[in-house]
């Protein structure tokens, strides 16, 4: 009787790689983590799962409609949609035991019900880095040169860590007496690069805001030149406020200080454009971009806040941190041909296999290798010798290893070069020596 068979599919938003490009996002996993590490911070995890309640305290609206609720043991459960609440709810509940200020980086996915669309997905990684407990910005000064480390260690050579303060933008609002609209403003700027600027007017002015503010604020986030230029010409404004003072001090501060922590001036910039539309920045904004490649968009932000975990603790805990989405990173590189996927494992040397009656060495050798942290897998059949060539050629085995009566005769191996066809006897030292040598 046949069974009924089941598409097998998957539903939309979700990424699911061959081994080739997994190899090569887990090689860019492992790469910003190694960097999170040389800076000190420390890892973290959080369960997938949180109490609703916890998750939509700082959020409602738009957020709960994206966020995967389950019923199932009766409590009202929900999928994490992104690291940053989560870590509040860790930080307050953790508080008595954590060392502060508080370095943590969390690389972990995340669920959001995201509308159907070309490169935006329900489920993707988040790699996030947060110091928590200091109101110093020379800490908000140290994230670009993480930024940096981590697109650089990545491969990248041209891009930009935009930065700006919100202190400034609202200052702005505060100046200007629209601070009653300042959010739905500030999301409206955010938008500038992908609707331009007719759209972002179109929005303002639906608030309801003069023609003669509209201009001023447009104006304003327009301002360009090196971050000095910048910096004079909003001295110079005169706008009285001092959150607008204070803002233009810490980011002139900050743009200074990026230089001395080894970031090169052609690598991070003042664009007082950057708004970050989130509620919860209160300072410090950055944005970064692949110059050469705009349509990918930011490829890493974030900024400061006043108080992290305000709703569930009397404790004031103000911080800085930034997050990767790595999976739409991965995808949009992929996309625009900037990643090349090339082997399909991480195999260095496969042990053939001529007649089973040398199994045991084969056995005997593959051990060798590993204990030598050689990745050696085994073709355990006892097929044709072409095959097995092709097999490792497929998979871009670097190397071959035969054992057979002659190898077995003089206590050595044949090992192959598969990129010429180069095929010596050697002894099993020799051959580790010859494979590590190659990396």
């Amino acid at each position: 009787m046949n069974m009924p068979k089941i598409e097998p599919r998957l539903p939309s938003g979700f990424l699911e790689l061959l081994p080739q490009d997994q190899i090569i996002f887990n090689m860019m996993l492992e790469t910003i983590r190694k960097t999170y590490e040389r800076f000190g911070f420390a890892p973290i995890e959080t369960p997938a799962i949180e109490f609703t309640e916890v998750l939509l305290t700082k959020s409602g609206g738009e957020t709960e409609k994206q966020v995967y609720r389950l019923d199932k043991s009766g409590d009202d459960l929900s999928l994490h949609f992104d690291l940053t609440v989560p870590l509040a709810r860790y930080v307050a509940e953790h508080y008595a035991e954590l060392t502060f200020p508080f370095r943590r980086y969390q690389m972990q996915k995340v669920w959001r019900g995201e509308r159907k669309q070309r490169g935006r997905f329900r489920e993707f990684y988040q790699c996030d880095i947060d110091v928590i407990g200091t109101t110093n910005v020379l800490v908000d000064a140290e994230i670009p040169s993480v930024i940096y480390e981590v697109f650089r260690n990545l491969g990248f050579e041209n891009f930009t860590i935009r930065i700006n303060n919100r202190k400034i933008l609202n200052g702005l609002m505060e100046y200007l007496e629209i601070s009653s609209v300042s959010r739905e403003v500030l999301r409206a700027i955010d938008k500038l690069d992908k609707q331009g600027m007719e759209r972002v007017t179109e929005e303002i002015e639906a608030l309801g805001i003069s023609a003669d503010k509209i201009k001023k604020i447009l104006d304003f986030v327009q301002i360009k030149g090196s971050d000095k230029e910048i910096i004079s010409q909003l001295r110079s404004l005169g706008i009285d406020s001092l959150l607008f003072e204070n803002g233009i001090e810490e980011l002139n501060k900050v743009s200074e200080s990026i230089a001395m922590l080894g970031v090169p001036r052609k690598c991070y910039g003042i664009d007082l454009a950057i708004a970050r539309g989130l509620d919860y920045y209160t300072g410090t904004v950055y944005e970064t971009v692949l110059n050469d490649y705009p349509e990918v968009g930011s490829v890493c932000s974030g900024g400061r806040f006043d108080n992290l975990a305000e709703y569930y603790t009397d404790k004031k805990l103000p911080g800085v941190g930034i997050s990767i989405g790595l999976t739409r990173l991965f995808y949009k590189l992929k996309e625009a041909g900037l990643i090349k996927s090339e082997r399909a494992t991480l195999s260095k040397v496969l042990i053939a296999q001529v007649d089973d009656k040398f199994m045991r060495e084969g056995l005997a050798v593959a051990t060798q290798l590993r204990k030598n942290e050689i990745n050696t897998e085994i073709y355990f059949d006892s097929e044709k010798i072409s095959k097995q060539f092709k097999y490792a050629d497929r998979l871009k085995i670097p190397f071959v290893i035969i054992i057979g009566e002659l190898e077995m005769k003089e206590k050595k191996v044949s090992l192959k070069i598969m990129s010429t066809g180069k095929q010596e006897m050697v002894s099993v030292d020799e051959a580790i020596k010859i494979i590590q040598a190659v990396k």
